[in-house]
């Protein structure tokens, strides 16, 4: 027994609970303001808590009470990436109930880091949200600043939330180093590091950073070249082939063969600008032509209506576009 506010607590019981990967102080509140508020609504309990593990003495009802509330309590943090003591009293008040002040934002693909709340922003990124939700493959198919990439990612982060997908697996052809990464220096990690950085941008934006390292760290999410998805088969899994017009048509039909049960694919790419060289087709190009119409498979094309960098980037495309069309009527 243990002495608590003049009260005898009998029949002590004791309970360890795991947060998991994620910050105590994100949960907590800095300086243990929120812990305060917890402590306070349960103080027939001692609540205890050392780095990502807390320690709950006490009745066992009431614990058992404690656990379902600082479940809540995570399930909010790990959708919303956010927590205040307003929330806390919400869900004290609520329990398993739909806490009142949450808000339900059905344009919100998922809530990022320090409030980030990533939407589509476009017509054609909308047209992404809405495909993927009755379609297993999606090519989004557009100029470079569209926002395909991000748009993708968020969506697969989302899922992995959701729960509907067991791990969020990217990959982009490393055209540059021919796909033989050796002659880089540093780890497999490090050679692949810059090829693959615009993807652990994204993901870095809607993910704590404690939280993203453990899901790497568990292969949860997967970071690697084309020439790795050989040989696999891909299932319970979100997908996404970046930088896609730079796959060959032998490397675009093996990834899209991985395919496994509950998967959803995303393949995103520029056509426009191809870096194999000239005696290489584009995968991307030849998958798009024969795959439209196969129910189940759609194709969103974005174009410089949604460049979401710098207003410049609209004109850039468009200087382009017209530059490309002038060479081919000379060539005619």
């Amino acid at each position: 027994m243990i002495y608590k506010n003049k009260q005898i607590i009998l029949n002590l019981h004791e309970k360890i609970i795991e947060i998991g990967a994620i910050n105590p102080v994100d949960i907590f509140g800095v300086n243990n303001s929120i812990l305060i508020q917890l402590q306070a609504h349960f103080s027939k309990l001692k609540i205890i808590v050392r780095g990502h593990v807390v320690k709950v003495l006490g009745n066992s009802k009431d614990i058992a009470v404690f656990e379902e509330t600082l479940m809540l309590i995570i399930a909010h943090f790990e959708r919303y990436n956010n927590i205040s003591k307003s929330n806390i009293e919400n869900i004290l008040n609520a329990k398993s109930k739909v806490f009142e002040g949450d808000i339900i934002e059905d344009e919100v693909i998922v809530y990022g880091n320090k409030g980030l709340k990533v939407k589509a922003r476009t017509k054609n990124q909308a047209k992404m949200v809405e495909a993927i939700k009755t379609n297993d493959m999606l090519f989004a198919i557009g100029p470079a600043g569209t926002g395909k990439t991000y748009t993708a990612v968020a969506l697969a982060v989302r899922a992995l939330k959701d729960k509907e997908v067991r791990k969020i697996i990217l990959t982009r052809p490393a055209v540059e180093a021919g796909e033989n990464l050796g002659f880089l220096p540093g780890d497999l990690k490090d050679k692949l590091d810059p090829y693959l950085q615009p993807l652990y941008d994204a993901l870095r934006d809607m993910i704590t950073p404690e939280k993203l390292e453990d899901y790497i760290e568990n292969n949860i999410i997967q970071i690697a070249p084309l020439a790795y998805m050989r040989g696999r088969t891909l299932d319970k899994a979100f997908v996404i082939l970046d930088e896609g017009q730079n796959a060959t048509e032998n490397q675009i039909k093996m990834f899209l063969t991985r395919m496994g049960k509950s998967a959803k694919f995303i393949i995103t790419g520029d056509a426009t600008q191809v870096d194999l060289p000239h005696n290489q087709k584009s995968g991307l190009i030849k998958a798009v032509t024969v795959l439209k119409g196969v129910e189940g498979i759609a194709i969103v094309e974005l174009d410089e209506q949604d460049v979401v960098r710098h207003r410049l980037v609209k004109h850039i495309i468009r200087a382009f576009k017209k530059g490309d069309k002038i060479e081919e009527n000379k060539k005619r």
